[in-house]
């Protein structure tokens, strides 16, 4: 089929998601044809090195990895599902058993879901069931989130969004939802330095506690490092200080790591960083390696066994060959010492941005951990002011141009590729964006550092 026949279709036949339909219409989607390694190739045969990890960044290992492919598959022709409910199979259980290796603390029992948005669903159930259920806070049902947080588009994820345009989908929501400050780097609303606004952020949960009644709040969820405008890194003492609050007012802590998780900051999990233990933790996109609809809410025991009957399902929960691809996943990870490079090659990518950008005009900060990292771009390094919105697309579209993708995210650009990249894709990624931001800058008016 020619691109311009899917390209058709897909107009004709397809409902999009975040971005606006007109724009689809006039410009038509962008067609992918086929991928290898860290290499995609779009319908018109133009190919590009993905340095972002297929946009919503689940694409840990590249495209075309036969190992889990070929798990999925013998998996799939053996027994590709059986049931949910007290239905289990060996992957679902070897998976599970796996997760409780990898995962810290004491998180040992996993429910299984398809996606993100379904494992923060259930970290929200499980967190009111062991409230409520338990009798440690019968009339629990409120759960405190953040500023420009993502969490997921169905109802109850939704709820707990205050970032894309999902956060203004139509009301009404769950109830019981507040928000609080987010962590950001960089700049704040408030115009303090970034050690004060972290504390005051910490400080700030425990004041909502307090006004929502802590024998009403069930838990806090964040994501350990925020995505809202670009790999937004908190403070070792931002997290610690959030955890012993939530013990202080038996909160339950719901670290989201759907996009941190499995490697993408250089840990297996993003709370492994900050020394923390969180009470639940959700996971998704990595897990798979995007090869396979999968993802998980953890918990520990203690909270498990308060909870004699969970009064939630989803029905390829465990879904055996995506369980496959997930153990597939995971060794290959192990096997290729792919999390400890991760994080060598985030030091490495962070130094030689700095030396390259550290003087540039327009460039602000230079922020992220492992294989996620964030420019965050200025009009004006004094005062830290806002950049030309437009000036951010030139510069992701001029290091596209140069054959790489990468993404925008608000006043950032983003770094994010799968775990295989190389020193020499990073080289290359680094180069582009000196050149792509330079030709921006002057287009717009600023000079370039000499």
């Amino acid at each position: 089929m020619l691109k311009n026949d899917i390209s058709t279709l897909a107009v004709d036949h397809c409902i999009f998601s975040i971005i606006d339909k007109a724009v689809v219409e006039e410009n038509g989607p962008r067609v992918v044809a086929s991928g290898s390694g860290l290499t995609i190739t779009d319908g018109a045969e133009r190919s590009y090195t993905d340095m972002v990890g297929a946009y919503t960044r689940p694409n840990s290992l590249g495209y075309g990895n036969e190992e889990i492919a070929r798990a999925y598959y013998d998996q799939a022709c053996k027994m590709h599902y059986a049931g949910t409910v007290d239905i289990v199979t060996g992957p679902m259980v070897e998976l599970a058993q796996t997760l409780t290796e990898l995962a810290p603390g004491a998180l040992s029992r996993a429910f299984f879901t398809s996606g993100g948005s379904e494992s923060v669903e259930s970290a929200i159930k499980i967190a009111k069931h062991y409230q409520q259920g338990s009798g440690r806070k019968p009339h629990a049902y409120k759960i405190i989130s953040r500023w420009n947080a993502y969490h997921g588009a169905t109802a109850g994820a939704m709820s707990l969004t205050n970032h894309l345009t999902v956060a203004q989908s139509p009301d009404p929501r769950l109830p019981g939802v507040s928000f609080i400050p987010n962590p950001q780097c960089y700049r704040n609303p408030f115009g303090m330095s970034e050690e004060d606004y972290f504390t005051f952020c910490a400080d700030y949960l425990e004041q909502q506690i307090l006004h929502e009644g802590p024998e009403l709040v069930a838990a806090f969820i964040g994501e350990p490092i925020m995505q809202a405008n670009g790999a937004q890194v908190p403070s070792k003492a931002y997290w610690q200080r959030v955890r012993d609050i939530c013990t202080k007012y038996g909160v339950l802590l719901i670290m989201d790591e759907v996009i941190c998780g499995f490697g993408r900051t250089g840990t297996w999990f993003a709370a492994e960083h900050f020394g923390i233990e969180p009470d639940i933790l959700t996971m998704a996109k990595a897990m798979t390696a995007g090869y396979a609809p999968m993802g998980a809410a953890m918990t520990t025991a203690e909270i498990a066994d308060a909870i004699p009957h969970f009064r939630h399902v989803h029905t390829y929960s465990g879904h055996a060959a995506s369980a496959a691809a997930a153990l597939a996943t995971i060794a290959i990870k192990k096997r290729g010492g792919l999390i400890e490079k991760a994080l060598d090659n985030g030091v490495y990518f962070q130094s030689e941005l700095k030396a390259a950008l550290g003087d540039n005009p327009v460039v602000g900060q230079i922020r992220g951990l492992g294989h996620w990292h964030a420019i965050d771009f200025t009009s004006d390094r004094a005062t830290k002011a806002l950049p030309n919105p437009e000036m951010v697309t030139a510069i992701v579209n001029g290091i596209k141009q140069r054959g790489i993708l990468v993404g925008a995210a608000g006043t950032s650009m983003e770094v994010a590729p799968a775990l295989i990249a190389t020193r020499e894709d990073f080289d290359r990624t680094v180069s582009a964006t000196v050149e792509s931001i330079n030709e921006a800058a002057a287009r717009f008016g600023l000079a370039a550092a000499a």
